[in-house]
């Protein structure tokens, strides 16, 4: 049993306690991680607030993450070697809030990066044995998305963990977890066009920005209420930004006009209805293409026109920006390496874990 800190969410609105956890050894099939670096997402706040659906707590909550491996169960190797990725300690890797056991008929499918074993399908409160391998002050803790970086040491199912290359710093690809791979992977796995809208300049925003300018969109228009985030976008690759606060009509009109029918797509990065639905009356009225990126509270409704469907609008969603997390991951940690894009731009402060807190506030303060 490992003893290691980890910042607890004890319940629903409270702050994160920084505390004292017992790890249990890995069992058949895991892997213990040490957690070197993770990333606070708005996914995070959204489980704080209790806005996730089929969350329990006590809880641990993190989900984008590296690290290295510091022991494994029985049959990881074995396993591994199997299916091509052998993890054994001392490995480098990022841990997957979107799992890959390979043997699904979703993972099975070339066109699908769903997996059944998904918090979707089956909630990852627990490990698949349905129990956990945390413990506080004699209380179960629970996991988040089975990754649960938030803590020192973490078991993870080996399915659910990336082996990444050796010379990668994991302080920076930390953000391959979740929020570069969601918005970069959404972009170009969707964007075929020569103009994008970007509802929302938070880090998985900016990374669409970044993945529609690697997709060669000729204009990408950034929507914020914050326009302190404006200048970022534009390093980025953004070639306007707008305020919807600054107009009297709504956003989706102004897009419109300005792009004479309708943008050819649209991000929306937020994860409000009123949002999506702007974003969706923002495309081209016959061949736009939204994709919704961000996560809604559970519970929301959306009400859009059916006119808008029925003339030739494509409205999609996406989980993970469309990746087959554990055969990508790597891939996209070796074209970091090869500097293909510079996801260290979305760093903006760097924390101790006791300070987790403070991480919250700078979040929703949008910085």
């Amino acid at each position: 049993v490992i003893r290691c800190g980890a910042a607890v969410a004890w319940a629903v609105g409270k702050p994160l306690s920084v505390e004292e956890v017992e790890v249990a050894p890995p069992k058949a099939g895991e892997v213990h991680v040490k957690i070197v670096a993770t990333g606070i997402c708005c996914t995070d706040e959204h489980l704080l607030e209790g806005c996730l659906p089929d969350a329990d707590f006590p809880v641990i909550p993190g989900h984008e993450g590296a690290g290295i491996v510091k022991s494994v169960g029985e049959g990881v190797t074995s396993r591994g070697t199997q299916h091509g990725m052998c993890i054994i300690p001392g490995d480098k890797v990022i841990p997957l809030c979107l799992p890959q056991r390979g043997e699904c008929s979703f993972c099975l499918n070339p066109k699908s990066n769903y997996c059944l074993k998904s918090h979707v399908s089956e909630p990852q409160n627990l490990l698949p044995d349905k129990t956990s391998r945390f413990t506080c002050k004699g209380k179960r803790i629970h996991h988040f998305l089975w990754v649960s970086t938030f803590a020192e040491y973490t078991g993870i199912p080996e399915y659910a963990v990336a082996k990444i290359d050796a010379a990668a710093p994991l302080d920076k690809v930390c953000l391959l977890g979740c929020e570069f791979s969601t918005g970069y992977g959404t972009a170009i796995n969707t964007t075929k066009a020569p103009t994008c809208t970007v509802f929302g300049l938070g880090g998985v925003g900016l990374s669409v920005v970044m993945g529609c300018k690697a997709a060669a969109a000729s204009r990408i228009i950034a929507v914020d209420i914050n326009k302190d985030k404006f200048a970022r976008a534009k390093e980025l690759g953004a070639t306007d930004s707008i305020s919807p606060w600054d107009f009297k009509k709504p956003i989706e009109e102004v897009l419109t006009e300005m792009t004479g029918y309708g943008v050819d797509d649209s991000f929306e990065v937020i994860g409000h209805a009123d949002t999506m639905a702007a974003a969706l009356a923002s495309c081209n009225i016959n061949t736009g293409i939204c994709v919704m990126v961000g996560v809604p509270a559970s519970g929301s409704a959306i009400s859009v026109d059916p006119m808008l469907l029925l003339s030739g609008h494509t409205w999609k969603g996406t989980l993970l920006g469309g990746w087959k997390m554990r055969d990508f991951i790597p891939k996209l940690v070796s074209s970091y390496l090869e500097k293909k894009f510079n996801s260290d731009l979305l760093l903006t402060h760097t924390l101790p874990i006791a300070k987790v807190n403070e991480g919250f506030e700078l979040l929703c303060a949008g910085k």
